[in-house]
């Protein structure tokens, strides 16, 4: 049994989210607690990143999407953002072929056009070598944003109603939701943000409709096994409705 099973309650190990998404924040705020170097909170993220997927593989989760790059953050100095494009390259080449021996699925949903060729190419590559999996579908957002993301939908949609592939009067939500990053994929049922913020900066807009929302203080190199189970014991106490009465 696994710590994360074992911190759960057994009523409640069932209980856990089909898909689950996470904003990774604080990695300069936990450094910089412990009087280092902002760079080693991200590096100290980025090793956080395999544990918690294995964990939530272990416990069932199907679904994983973590929010590691938004598009605002490529607005950062330019010294931060090298370093963030090259810590994704370093997790791209030391661990994809480990994550695809334990049968997970990879995928990297953002704008690309902005990251260089190299990086393009190893995004190509882990998804094309993953692609087969199916025990874990991990989903990377990188250089991601919400509004973004439904413009593309919605500028797809309109060049197929120019090119007269499409009627206007047939699109409704489903068919949006078919061009959105994630749109073959369930909506997530929960969103923990780690780093003690409270709103979802831009990630998923459309997607989080009905997701449940859990904030938890810890920053996320420090976010374990144990602070995930805390999670899932909120949501397994959670009813959710969609709207309607119970």
């Amino acid at each position: 049994m696994s710590e994360l099973q074992a911190a759960l309650p057994d009523s409640q190990t069932s209980a856990v989210p089909r898909h689950l998404a996470i904003i990774m924040d604080g990695n300069h705020r936990w450094a910089k607690a412990r009087h280092l170097p902002g760079p080693a909170g991200h590096r100290a993220g980025t090793k956080n990143v395999r544990p918690i997927a294995e964990a939530c593989a272990d416990l069932g989760v199907e679904y994983l999407t973590l929010f590691a790059l938004s598009t605002e953050n490529l607005d950062r100095p330019k010294r931060e953002v090298d370093l963030l494009l090259d810590l994704m390259r370093r997790f791209l080449n030391d661990n994809v072929d480990e994550l695809n021996e334990r049968g997970v699925r990879l995928r990297i949903i953002g704008e690309r056009g902005r990251f260089a060729a190299e990086l393009q190419m190893l995004m190509r590559r882990a998804e094309q070598l993953t692609k087969d999996n199916n025990r874990l579908h991990l989903t990377i957002a990188a250089n991601y944003g919400g509004r973004w993301d439904i413009t593309q939908a919605v500028r797809r949609l309109a060049g197929m109603i120019a090119e007269g592939r499409a009627d206007p009067e047939a699109i409704d939500e489903e068919m949006l939701a078919q061009y959105l990053s994630i749109g073959a994929l369930p909506a997530p049922d929960l969103c923990i943000r780690t780093g003690g913020d409270h709103r979802i900066s831009n990630f998923l807009l459309w997607d989080l409709a009905y997701t449940e929302l859990y904030f938890t203080d810890a920053f996320w190199p420090e976010f374990d096994q144990v602070k995930l189970a805390q999670a899932f014991e909120c949501f397994a106490r959670r009813q959710r409705r969609f709207g309607r009465r119970t």
